[in-house]
């Protein structure tokens, strides 16, 4: 083996490919000091408007599904500051939406309060949150949250800041408190609720999305009745279904996968139709409003439409001129289908 590279080593991979050119064997994990920063270049962002910006690496939850706490390693926060200065430099680079990104960024707890000081908020994240709105970034995103950390809070700064986009993904994994426990998950449908219910008073209308695992090891069809019954109350704008999968490693993978493929396949059939019954009404309920959308690229079914996402993570295309790649326009919506909005163009922003 010439080179062995981790998870948190992957900036470094020009350095340590031209180390093994010169006949070196290297090692390296990615362990990182407390002055050493992650700086991703704007020259290699996969979009010259939208930017992904780490806020937090690994994960110290550890459900018992998944295999990220071991291939990632415990969270580690970067100091507000440096993410301050990430975000006021995409912006003097002409990038136009920042997406905060962490296995769990509302689990954000730096060493170091340093960019803080002054702002408000009740937990580390929320302060955060505020902090970055300030930089006059015109549009940040953030996921994913976990919600035994989720702090309502979080809604009070989105409130307090328009630029701090309207949609939350808050994943659930199932609605009943029997197999959370089993997925290890630290609250119940009830304590999750109450995050919706935040979310869903909210003086803005905030979009909330969702993820959701079936047929996890000894889920009955009452357990998965409670799954359907939280997701119908939820109200979902957006759900990802997975059916249950084992993650050699995992705690859960020595439980017994007793739920057949075929039920899983009921499951995840009745869901989807549960979602997209909800999805269609919230969908046709944008017919005829505007929405701010940052113009991102052409369609890639009809390349005489250009395509982009609204503040709340609406997929909308609309026929448009080239020259309005990377601006934020107002979209009429004229048509809702199931994972998306068409319009047509209304004016700048």
């Amino acid at each position: 083996m010439d080179l062995v590279a981790g998870t948190r080593a992957t900036d470094r991979l020009p350095q340590l490919i031209e180390r093994v050119q010169s006949g070196e064997k290297p090692f390296d994990i990615g362990e990182r000091g407390d002055l050493e920063t992650w700086n991703v270049s704007s020259a290699v962002r996969h979009s010259p408007y939208v930017a992904f910006v780490p806020i937090i690496e690994g994960c110290n939850k550890f459900c018992s599904y998944c295999i990220v706490p071991y291939s990632r390693g415990r969270e580690k926060s970067r100091v507000a500051k440096d993410v301050i200065a990430d975000i006021a430099s995409l912006r003097r680079d002409g990038f136009r939406e920042v997406h905060l990104i962490g296995q769990n960024v509302n689990s954000y707890r730096p060493r170091s309060t340093d960019g803080l000081e002054g702002v408000s908020g009740a937990t580390p994240f929320s302060q955060l949150l505020r902090a970055v709105a300030l930089t006059g970034m015109e549009r940040i995103k953030f996921t994913t949250s976990f919600p035994r950390d989720f702090h309502s809070d979080i809604v009070a700064a989105m409130e307090e800041h328009e630029n701090l986009c309207n949609w939350i993904h808050l994943p659930v994994q199932s609605g009943n408190d029997r197999i959370l426990r089993r997925m290890r998950r630290g609250y119940t449908a009830a304590s999750y609720l109450k995050c919706v219910d935040a979310i869903k008073n909210s003086s803005r209308k905030l979009a909330l999305t969702s993820d959701v695992i079936i047929g996890f090891p000894g889920e009955t069809d009452a357990e998965f009745e409670d799954t359907m019954k939280l997701i119908e109350r939820a109200e979902y704008d957006g759900l990802y279904i997975f059916n249950y999968s084992e993650r050699p490693g995992t705690p859960s993978a020595a439980l017994a996968d007793d739920v057949t493929k075929e039920v899983k396949t009921q499951r995840f059939l009745a869901l989807e139709k549960l979602q997209r019954e909800t999805q269609r009404a919230i969908y046709d309920g944008y017919l005829g409003r505007e929405v701010e959308v940052l113009v991102e690229g052409e369609s890639t079914k009809t390349p005489e439409d250009l395509t982009g996402h609204s503040t709340c993570q609406k997929v909308v295309n609309f026929s448009g001129s080239k020259d309005l790649l990377g601006q934020i326009m107002k979209v009429r919506i004229t048509k809702a289908k199931s994972n998306s909005m068409y319009g047509e163009l209304a004016s700048g922003v």
